[in-house]
């Protein structure tokens, strides 16, 4: 299958489920739109209160929604939405509920697309999946496309291999769209998190399995 860059776009919501996502996952993409002048809101519905990372002493809820709101200025993102669903726990939060959040969203800011982690997840975190079901969910009922974050499998096996995790990746012929990316605007919002990058060596690990690029798919709503 031919490779091809991102479709025109003139705004782009993204939907993740907790702080860091934009940056650990979605930071060189999101880079690359505002390096094209394409205006990027993130709704993110967790703080991230339940992560096993904590390099920086305090309520880790409280610090990582103050690191998103510094790693969406060093992305240059121009609105951010914050919800408190518990970490940890949003595959129990109503689709249809979420789905809303997206929504009125839509209704505010006018994206032409939205950007979301692959439908699987890619990290194996369920709330990864319950987010990208919200952003398709609203994709579908509003006539969206969703771009959809993902990583080759080549990448994924080797973390797995490497670090036990259980990152779920797509054949090379499922991701139509390579992005050659600069990484650094994603360096400097990952520097943000400090309770969560100081010590992650799966993060420093797949950004350099990737180098300079990033991949994604193109999903449609039906009938487009």
């Amino acid at each position: 299958m031919a490779r091809r860059d991102l479709p025109p776009m003139t705004g782009v919501l993204v939907v993740a489920a907790h702080p860091d996502d934009e940056s650990f996952g979605l930071g060189a993409v999101i880079g690359a739109l505002g390096e094209r002048g394409i205006p990027v809101t993130v709704l993110c519905f967790t703080h991230g209160e339940a992560s096993t990372l904590h390099g920086v002493r305090g309520d880790l809820g409280a610090i990582r929604s103050r690191e998103l709101t510094a790693a969406g200025a060093a992305l240059g993102v121009r609105g951010l939405d914050l919800r408190a669903y518990p970490d940890g726990k949003l595959s129990e939060a109503p689709l249809a509920e979420l789905t809303a959040h997206v929504r009125r969203l839509v209704d505010a800011v006018h994206p032409s697309h939205l950007l979301a982690f692959d439908p699987n997840g890619v990290t194996g975190h369920p709330d990864h999946r319950r987010a990208s079901e919200a952003a398709l969910a609203a994709a579908d009922a509003v006539g969206l496309p969703l771009l959809a974050w993902a990583i080759p499998q080549r990448v994924a096996a080797r973390l797995n291999a490497e670090f036990g995790t259980a990152f779920a990746g797509r054949s090379d012929r499922d991701l139509p769209i390579v992005l050659a990316v600069s990484r650094h605007l994603q360096r400097r919002a990952i520097a943000c998190h400090r309770s969560q990058s100081t010590e992650n060596p799966v993060l420093r690990r797949r950004l350099r399995l990737l180098g300079g690029q990033e991949y994604l798919m193109l999903i449609a709503p039906p009938g487009r």
